[in-house]
């Protein structure tokens, strides 16, 4: 028998071994690339992106005549230089100079139909429907946090 027949089932078994440790490796590499997927999902369930808004709490109370208070809660995730805002009756990200010279209608917070204006004393803002109904927005500070209270009424015209 020659050397080189002798070694002939020690190849093959280092064969199957390193067959073996291939298929070990590709798993737990592709266990691990699954744990990343997982991981990286969990974390974005809870994270807004950039610039976007979301309602967090809406509470409505109509408990007066021809009246509708609504208090919403919103959270935002703002760019540098923004701060969270309304635009067409939304929630929204918006130039904060808007918030520091209170100038509430050039964040356009009114929807297209309607007419928007200051508060006299530019603590918020109304929009008038075209069939005169009016919803005013007032903004006022809670916890270092502005607040928007918004109540709807009838003009009756």
């Amino acid at each position: 028998m020659t050397p080189v027949s002798r070694l002939g089932p020690a190849l093959g078994r280092i064969g199957m071994d390193l067959l073996r440790l291939a298929w070990a490796l590709t798993a737990a590499a592709v266990s691990f690339l699954l744990l990343l997927l997982i991981h990286n999902q969990i974390l974005r369930e809870g994270q807004l992106v950039a610039g976007t808004c979301e309602i967090v709490t809406l509470d409505r109370d109509s408990s007066q005549p021809k009246r509708t208070i609504a208090r919403q809660t919103a959270r935002c995730a703002c760019r540098k230089g923004q701060i969270a805002g309304t635009t067409r009756a939304r929630p929204a990200c918006v130039d904060v100079r808007i918030v520091r010279t209170r100038q509430w209608c050039e964040m356009t917070p009114c929807l297209d139909d309607e007419g928007c204006d200051l508060l006299v004393n530019q603590s918020g803002w109304t929009c008038t429907q075209p069939g005169g109904r009016v919803k005013t927005t007032t903004v006022y500070k809670l916890n270092q946090r502005l607040v928007e209270d918004e109540g709807e009424a009838d003009r009756g015209f």
